[in-house]
């Protein structure tokens, strides 16, 4: 099954030190991992509102990847909005396990930035400069 998980730079960043393999465990009082079915919903969710918000460095990215259906069928999908606004509920405790179901690494689908981002952006990535090298490492078979 493709996923799509939108996130700001500090996840961005944290999946990046895995070398784009796996997603970060959440935190504390995040009681689950919620990626979600349609580029779309991602796009909107990166784009309308992670570019808005401090807490996402003011800028957003639509995280794309893969899993086994046999793990998939195991986690709920939610819808929390519109029919578009599908998303599979992983309870947070099971994110190493489904970690170890991510069929490929993680790839980057799109890129957005509001007017409040200041870092320096690579040209041939999309991706912020500071993780655009781990990013290019990854695609080319390197160890990040």
């Amino acid at each position: 099954m493709i996923l799509y998980r939108p996130v700001g730079l500090r996840e961005l960043e944290l999946i990046a030190e895995t070398g784009f393999r796996e997603f970060p465990l959440r935190l504390a009082h995040q009681r689950i991992f919620y990626p979600v079915l349609s580029f779309e919903y991602a796009e909107q969710i990166a784009r309308d509102w992670n570019t808005k918000d401090p807490a996402s460095s003011y800028c957003g990215f639509v995280r794309r990847f893969e899993i086994a259906d046999s793990y998939a069928r195991q986690s709920k999908v939610h819808t929390v909005g519109a029919s578009l606004h599908r998303e599979l509920w992983v309870p947070a405790e099971q994110l190493r396990e489904f970690n170890e179901g991510l069929l490929k690494s993680i790839s980057v689908a799109s890129s957005y930035y509001g007017g409040h981002f200041s870092p320096e952006i690579d040209e041939e990535t999309g991706l912020p400069a500071h993780v655009a090298e781990r990013y290019r490492s990854r695609r080319e078979g390197r160890c990040g």
